[in-house]
């Protein structure tokens, strides 16, 4: 049976971790902070003491962290790429960018050749996550695919094979750019209504059912219409997710995400960067230089 090892215990982490011990897979977790692998630790998983120490026998090894400074330092400073068993393989489902997954992909073929590294970011946030129904964004050798099927499968409903190493991450921007679109029309239409003096129940109301809206974003109006924006994908992260984007192609390119990028990071700085990323209707219906809405 396929051991595997789940660095990162945020909010996807955890969930994700949730549902592959769910699936009857041995699995050993470690967190930078104790206490979610404490918690997970309960339920069955078995709790290592550093990210060298939970990878040692796993035959996959699933990273869901931040960024990547936590990637790195978590393979190379803390030893995690080193202690890979040979023939592990390598699930880095953490949201990147390119560049640095290909760097990645650079220093496991320099240092670890016998190690397996496969792309997999996810699309979903934390209700897929814990539903089990992520879609899984896969990229990497054909021989790897079998391998980590029962991994994918315990934490997505569907994995989508795109090609070599690096595919998965740049499809990921591109879904990651679709989503912040659809979130800023959400929360500018919501807001919007406001400003026209709109009963918001009203404008809601109408929404609901619109081909317009798909099933997400009718829940991210409805969160808006209870104030509810307690986070499920902060804005601090959509805003590093739309960045990582821009990063990949010419300065300019690509305007409007530009300016989506810069409104998001007026809010953050104004504090909003760990509330939901639909806290942007709540920004937006605040009076222009009344700080913190």
């Amino acid at each position: 049976m396929t051991r595997v090892a789940v660095i990162g215990l945020g909010g996807m982490g955890t969930p994700m971790a949730e549902n592959i011990i769910r699936a009857g897979l041995p699995t050993v977790v470690w967190n930078r902070r104790p206490d979610p692998a404490k918690r997970l630790g309960a339920q069955g998983a078995e709790v290592a003491t550093s990210p060298a120490d939970a990878v040692r026998r796993a035959d996959v090894v699933v990273t869901m962290v931040t960024d990547a400074g936590a990637v790195r330092s978590i393979a190379v400073d803390q030893g995690m790429l080193g202690a890979l068993p040979d023939g592990a393989v390598w699930a880095q489902m953490s949201t990147i960018g390119v560049t640095e997954t290909e760097r990645l992909a650079g220093l496991v073929d320099a240092e670890r050749p016998e190690v397996t590294l496969v792309d997999a970011p996810v699309a979903g946030s934390r209700g897929p996550a814990q539903q089990g129904k992520l879609v899984v964004l896969a990229s990497g050798p054909q021989q790897a695919r079998d391998r980590v099927a029962p991994v994918f499968d315990a934490v997505g409903q569907k994995t989508v094979w795109v090609g070599p190493v690096g595919a998965g991450s740049r499809l990921k921007l591109v879904n990651n750019l679709l989503l912040a679109f659809v979130a800023e029309g959400v929360a500018a239409a919501a807001a919007f209504g406001d400003a026209l003096g709109l009963d918001r129940a009203t404008v809601l109301g109408a929404l609901h059912g619109s081909p317009l809206v798909s099933p997400w974003a009718a829940e991210k109006l409805e969160r808006i219409g209870r104030d509810d924006f307690t986070t499920q994908y902060s804005l601090a992260l959509a805003l590093k997710d739309v960045d990582l984007a821009l990063r990949e192609v010419p300065a300019g390119r690509f305007p409007a995400a530009a300016a989506l990028a810069a409104e998001w990071r007026q809010a953050v700085e104004q504090g909003l960067g760990g509330d939901d990323l639909t806290v942007m209707a709540r920004a937006l219906r605040a009076d222009p230089g009344g700080g913190r809405p």
